[in-house]
This record gives structure tokens, C-alpha cells and sequence, in this order.
């Protein structure tokens, strides 16, 4: 966990985007499985990450509407990684290329969604910083 949080303090500017983990996964039940676990494992540990032990956080707009957007790409991973999982389920070799396919734009939306909440929450703090009246030290 903390080496996502060490990766994301690199990303609190506009020009060095987030990137999630690369991984070539075959286009197999098996490949598709491990990629959606993979990337709804990250969503939830950069969400943890954003919460900590907080139940709920008073987050600026932009990073409230990227949550609400890596919620909905995290359920569908979810839903992807069950069907996959499902045995009993068909699944074409043809069709799972064209759904992992698909999760490499999801990575991109998510990266996308990641890093904008992170300029939106940097943003905010320093703006919350600034507001704060700078105190001298007492000389004595």
C-alpha cells in the first residue's frame, strides 16, 4: 500500500499522469481473471488509501465525481473477474480478447480519473493551507 502512496506524490502535477501497474495477461478464462482482479484490487487500495480509517471525507467535486467513476469501473472488473471465474459460464477465446481489450481502455479512464482526483485533492489542500493566516514567531 505504501508503495502506491509513494508513486502518487510523484503525480500532484498536471504533467507526470498516474499510471497503474502493466501487465500482458494471455486471452484465456485464466489471463482475464487475474487482470480484473488486478485492477479492482488497485481501485480499492487507492481508495483505502485516500480514506485511511475515515468513514467518509469532505473531498473537493472533481475527486468526488473520479470516485464515483472508479466505483462504477470497479464494479464492472468485479462482475468481469466472477463471470470469468464461472466455469459453468462460456467463454469464447475470441470474446475475452475483445474484453481484455476493453479493460486496457478502463486502465486508461481509471489512471485518468486517479490522477484527477489527486489534483483535485492537492489543489484543495493548498488552497486550505494558503487560507490560513501565517504566524510569526514570538522574538524574544
Amino acid at each position: 500500500m505504501m508503495g502506491l502512496w509513494n508513486r502518487l506524490t510523484r503525480h500532484q502535477e498536471r504533467s507526470a499522469p498516474f499510471r497503474l501497474v502493466r501487465m500482458e495477461v494471455p486471452a484465456t478464462r485464466d489471463g482475464l481473471a487475474t487482470l480484473a482482479r488486478l485492477r479492482r484490487e488497485e481501485l480499492e487500495g487507492f481508495v483505502e488509501g485516500l480514506f485511511g480509517d475515515k468513514e467518509s471525507l469532505d473531498l473537493p467535486e472533481r475527486a468526488h465525481k473520479a470516485l464515483g467513476t472508479l466505483a462504477e469501473i470497479r464494479a464492472m472488473l468485479e462482475g468481469a473477474q466472477v463471470l470469468a471465474e464461472d466455469m459453468t459460464k462460456p467463454a469464447a477465446s475470441d470474446q475475452i480478447a475483445v474484453t481484455i481489450g476493453h479493460f486496457r481502455e478502463l486502465t486508461r479512464i481509471a489512471e485518468h480519473e486517479i490522477h484527477e482526483a489527486v489534483l483535485s485533492c492537492t489543489r484543495a489542500r493548498r488552497q486550505m493551507l494558503a487560507a490560513w493566516p501565517a504566524r510569526r514567531p514570538t522574538l524574544h
